[in-house]
């Protein structure tokens, strides 16, 4: 048997089209991977440098966001994240919003949390909030699934949190936060997403 050497790139590719053709049946969507480790195409950087780097997101440089092209309302979003520094971390990724307030660098919308400590929590949700999931200084998996006014996170498969009292359904961006020069530089990998009708 001949052996076969794909670069990475090729296979994180190869991955993420596999991925599209998978049935999200909870969802009744199609999973659409949105990071296929080659390119930052299909988001827009803003206020921030990012670039990719072995197959990962790297966020390198500035407070910013890196967004994406369209806009969602209802959607499954997962993603795998490692923060790079030692303590005090802190990133997260927003939802839901339209626009980033003049002369600020993020939105006022919904912020699902990469600060260590608050990994996941999302503030003024209540109950939307978790300990003891993440694993420091590693790579962890989190599936945000947003429906309407409700929400609810898995950190590494396992469940975090459920809570209710998201505004009315809003289409609006999904940006990954840049807070290199507080929160220290962050990987983002294996990104996808699932509209839910």
């Amino acid at each position: 048997m001949k052996n076969i050497k794909l670069s990475l790139g090729v296979a994180l590719a190869l991955v993420c089209a596999a991925a599209t053709l998978i049935s999200a049946a909870e969802a009744g969507g199609k999973r659409v991977c949105l990071f296929d480790g080659k390119s930052l195409n299909g988001w827009t950087v803003l206020s921030c440098e990012a670039t990719v780097d072995g197959g990962d997101m790297f966020i390198k440089e500035g407070n910013g966001l890196v967004q994406t092209a369209r806009k969602y309302s209802d959607f499954i979003f997962e993603f795998e994240w490692k923060a790079l520094k030692p303590e005090k971390w802190d990133s997260g990724v927003y939802f839901r919003y339209d626009t980033i307030p003049t002369g600020k660098p993020w939105p006022k919308r919904y912020q699902a949390n990469l600060r260590q400590g608050m990994e996941g929590n999302v503030g003024g949700i209540k109950g939307a909030e978790s300990k003891g999931l993440l694993k420091d200084h590693e790579w962890n998996s989190f599936k945000l699934t947003v429906r309407g006014t409700k929400a609810e996170l898995e950190i590494n498969g396992k469940p975090a949190w459920k809570a209710d009292g998201l505004e009315e359904t809003k289409e609006g961006y999904i940006g990954i936060q840049a807070e290199v020069p507080g929160g220290g530089q962050h990987r983002f990998r294996n990104i996808y997403i699932t509209e839910v009708k």
